[in-house]
């Protein structure tokens, strides 16, 4: 039977080549992760310590900031030969053509003692002194800065000042890499540039020949009653590699998840290859019993077959997962993709991925196997063993509309229940609904889109149709494989744009105003809001901040701004708004009893109510804060109340008479002396705050593309199989008159029906999925509603057709091979 197994193999190669090559391409992906976050966490263990190569111990502050005070105590401690304050905060970088460099920048604190510097010099030195700055080598490069040269640098205590540039660095691959300018300065400027009121942490240096322990011990009795911790060696580059380790798995465990489904796509194109294949073999399965084969040895030759097959598939799998990896680990410096280091094929990544793919394809042809060999000897003698085509059984169908009933309903009923878990659960619930009932749910849809192409193509249409939807399980399996990662691509497609319409709405409702001055990675500077409202062309200048004080959330607002915001007021009049006066959002004033001219303490200190307002609801309350409990000051007010408090935009608009050309121009010759604050207009800043999600969509639909990818492979496959199957049909329709053009439309109408079954279950499943997440959304807070983006939609649909096309180009070949005569012979 062995022997025989490997020859059937060898003969059913060109049969099983598409099945394999689903298999391969599901354990490419996964063995491609697995390279990938291997060589990076083998890099996050040698990264981990980067900066920390000459510190013995460590000084983390608790709560708040360790002062420089502390610093000299420890530096005093018998047996420390060195100690500096570190902390690392967000700056910028003016280039040299007087605008910011782009890119968020790093700051940190260098040490000056040559026995705590750790950073691998590229050009020049480190600084020493207050006035200096080291920059990393690239940015260097990037700007044409020079050894010796100004370079102002900025943060978010004031404008840029100009520091002396004496060296660069490498710190490229390390967590002071971040994609943008690594800038380093000596701890008071660190200190000053970024307004923090001392260190992060104190990094000590032992004298040789101190005990680590004893000296750990003084070093903590120094420290006293402040709110550190003290860490040893050990410790600290442990929790370091335990911070890098611990992004890494969370990084890799989203690359699994998405290599887990393409997987599972592919299992489901193996178990239809087997189903096809073995009723192909229908015949021979019964000669073979009849000879004296049991049930079991034939069985087993199947799973045999399928164990081969996955194995070989597998180890193809891996050698392609070497050049995805390669290829990405190539790729991502250019596309900003949080990938470094390098690849790690290790034994265990080998043994997984061909473990993995030969259980996928040996579980998926299970149940195509015990089917396949129910085939009675005496089958052999009579032409029962041709296995009509069956549907699919009451209880599969009953058990199917239950099933997807109950996942259509917790997609309706998690916005209710307030459960996103149920948004998860109801899609899976209705995808195995969608598998189950999917015999009788698929071939009707493919009569139903055939239908208005009967017009067009006449009896080839009819002749497409029927081919479909013949065997309705096989056309179900087909389509459902597609159902997977289209489903998923549809629910984040729909789920991105409706949040991105979220977030303009939100936008608008917020902002009514020509121009924006945003923090980069920060509040706003302190003077910033103050410089541009003394500029002559700018009329309105309204720095947008709030406080949380005894569960109301205070805001500062501007008089000429506020109406632009609300969307009702029930009592009062906004323009009373002014000093000592404010404005108090209906839900608080109707909980507190408040009215207009009433006499009110917000935050210490009376104020009149000027109006009782409605203002759109833009997102989630802040913590501790009832929906609605908002009161609203002028700018006057809230700077008397909270002088320190900052915040991360400014409105801006021009004075009467001046031009937008003007304005921004005024604007910008106040921004220019900030490089961490950036000038936006509204579409702009729109753009910015969805940028994200569109970055996210482009990574997660590059990723389900592989498992739509194998989901066409199936269409292809089947078709192919199909194509086999019907040999001597096709040969009767050719010998009728059937030309080779409509033999090729044939198929592909055939491929492009399937497929679009396919991809249509899978955009509604991602549609009801998106639209209970949403609606769970909407209800936690913000003004979210569905909205379906139509031109993806149809993008989709449109890929999907051009793929089931070129699916079908090999199998019309392949039906248009050999001679009619010869066709009509086959058995």
């Amino acid at each position: 039977m062995w022997r025989l197994t490997l020859r059937t193999l060898r003969a059913d190669a060109v049969r099983l080549l598409l099945s394999s090559l689903a298999i391969v391409l599901g354990v490419a992906f996964v063995a491609g992760t697995l390279m990938l976050t291997d060589g990076m966490r083998a890099g996050a263990y040698e990264r981990a310590g980067a900066f920390d190569r000459h510190t013995d111990l460590g000084v983390y502050a608790g709560g708040s900031a360790l002062s420089p005070a502390l610093v000299d105590r420890v530096r005093a401690v018998d047996g420390v030969a060195a100690a500096a304050g570190e902390l690392t905060a967000s700056a910028g970088v003016v280039g040299a053509d007087g605008r910011r460099v782009l890119g968020f920048a790093v700051l940190a604190a260098i040490p000056t003692e040559p026995a705590l510097r750790s950073y691998d010099v590229v050009a020049g030195r480190l600084p020493d002194r207050p006035g200096e700055v080291a920059l990393d080598a690239p940015t260097a490069t990037r700007e044409g800065f020079a050894l010796g040269t100004p370079v102002s640098v900025g943060g978010s205590t004031g404008p840029a000042r100009p520091y002396t540039l004496v060296g660069t660095v490498d710190v490229a691959d390390t967590t002071r890499d971040v994609g943008g300018p690594f800038i380093g300065l000596v701890g008071a400027d660190a200190l000053a540039v970024s307004g923090e009121r001392g260190y992060g942490r104190i990094m000590v240096a032992a004298e040789p020949g101190t005990s680590a322990s004893a000296l750990a011990a003084r070093v903590a009795g120094a420290v006293g009653g402040e709110d550190a911790t003290v860490k040893s060696r050990q410790q600290i580059l442990d929790e370091a590699v335990d911070d890098a380790v611990r992004d890494l798995d969370q990084f890799g465990m989203v690359l699994l998840t998405f290599a887990g489904v393409a997987v599972v796509v592919a299992g489901f194109v193996i178990a239809n290859t087997f189903a096809i294949v073995l009723a192909q073999r229908a015949r021979r399965t019964a000669l073979l019993r009849l000879v004296g084969a049991r049930r079991s040895q034939v069985f087993r030759a199947a799973l045999g077959e399928s164990a081969t097959l996955g194995l070989v598939g597998s180890a193809l799998g891996v050698a392609l997962g070497v050049g995805l990896a390669a290829g990405a680990t190539a790729l991502a410096p250019r596309l900003d993709l949080p990938i470094s280091g390098d690849l790690r094929l290790t034994a265990r990544t080998v043994l997984l991925s061909l473990l993995l793919g030969t259980v996928v394809t040996v579980g998926s042809a299970l149940v195509p196997a015990w089917q396949g060999t129910r085939v009675p000897p005496i089958a052999a003698l009579t032409d029962a063993a041709g296995q009509p085509a069956r549907g699919a059984g009451r209880v599969r169908l009953a058990l199917g509309a239950l099933v997807g009933a109950v996942g259509v309903g917790a997609l309706a009923g998690a916005a209710a229940v307030g459960q996103i878990a149920l948004v998860a659960l109801g899609g899976v619930l209705a995808f195995f609904g969608i598998v189950l009932f999917g015999p009788v749910l698929v071939p009707r849809l493919v009569r139903v889109l055939g239908r208005p192409l009967r017009p067009l193509l006449g009896a080839t249409a009819t002749l497409a149709v029927a081919n479909a939807a013949r065997n309705p399980r096989r056309v179900s399996a087909t389509a459902t494989a597609l159902v997977i990662g289209i489903g998923l691509v549809s629910a984040f497609v729909v789920g991105a744009g409706s949040i991105k319409v979220g977030i303009e709405r939100a936008v608008d409702a917020r902002i009514g105003v020509d121009y924006l001055v945003t923090g980069i990675g920060d509040d706003l500077p302190d003077r910033v809001a103050t410089e541009l409202a003394a500029r002559p062309e700018l009329g309105v200048v309204h720095e947008q901040r709030g406080r949380v004080v005894d569960g109301v959330a205070l805001r500062s607002a501007h008089p000429a701004l506020v109406r632009r915001t609300l969307t009702g007021v029930d009592a009062g009049d906004v323009a009373d708004l002014g000093p000592g006066a404010v404005l108090v959002h209906r839900e608080l004033a109707a909980a507190r009893g408040w009215r207009v001219g009433s006499t009110v303490t917000v935050a210490g200190r009376p104020f009149r109510v000027a109006a009782v307002v409605t203002a759109e609801v833009v997102g989630p309350s802040p913590v501790g804060v009832a929906e609605g409990h908002v009161v609203e000051l002028t700018d006057t007010d809230f700077t008397a109340l909270f002088p320190a408090e900052r915040g991360y935009l400014a409105e801006v608009e021009p004075a009467d008479g001046v031009s937008a050309v003007q304005a921004r121009a005024a604007v910008e010759a106040v921004v220019a002396r900030y490089p961490t604050v950036n000038l936006l207009d509204q579409a702009a800043y729109k753009r910015m705050l969805t940028g994200t999600v569109d970055m996210l969509l482009a990574f997660v639909t590059a990723l389900l593309g592989l498992a739509v990818v194998i989901a066409l492979v199936g269409v292809a496959n089947t078709l192919s199989l199909s194509v086999v199957e019907r040999t001597r049909e096709n040969a009767v329709l050719r010998a009728l008159g059937l030309s080779r053009g409509r033999m090729r439309a044939l198929l592909a109408v055939e491929a492009v029906l399937t497929a679009v079954v396919g991809a249509l279950l899978g955009i509604a499943l991602g549609v009801g999925v998106s639209a209970g997440a949403v609606a769970f959304v909407a209800r936690v807070g913000g003004d979210f509603t569905l909205v379906l983006p139509w031109g993806r939609l149809g993008l989709i649909l449109a890929v999907a057709v051009l793929a089931a096309l070129a699916a079908s180009v090999l199998p019309a070949r392949r039906a248009l091979a050999g001679p009619v005569v010869t066709a009509l012979g086959a058995d």
